[in-house]
């Protein structure tokens, strides 16, 4: 699987085209045909900062944000989840750790200092 495909993988049912989804991946210094690696947590990081971004972009478009009623059904629930999703995104890359982080870490503290 390559990073473009992982990204895919995160934005379903989002139909972008293959140069902007390649430009999300590029943004976040990831090349779209290279081999996506699970165990990088920079990997994930950044598809998920591409992911984010698409979002974003998403929600700077006012016309996907009104609210629809067909019928007897109201259809207003879509800039909510959406902005639901890009804060739960944005925690989530917040809170993962980059493999530079992950290799210097250390499960010893010192308690008492000199």
């Amino acid at each position: 699987m390559n990073n473009k495909q992982r990204l895919e993988l995160e934005t379903k049912g989002i139909k972008l085209s293959p140069e902007e989804q390649a430009i999300y991946l590029q943004e976040n210094n990831l090349d779209p045909q290279a081999e996506y690696r699970p165990q990088s947590a920079t990997n994930k990081k950044n598809i998920y900062r591409s992911a984010l971004a698409i979002l974003e972009s998403i929600a700077n478009n006012p016309a996907n944000l009104k609210s629809y009623k067909i019928d007897d059904m109201t259809v207003s629930d879509f800039a909510e989840s959406l902005m639901a999703r890009i804060d739960q995104l944005d925690r989530k890359i917040r809170l993962l750790k980059d493999d530079d982080e992950i290799q210097n870490e250390s499960n010893f503290f010192m308690l008492f200092q000199d």
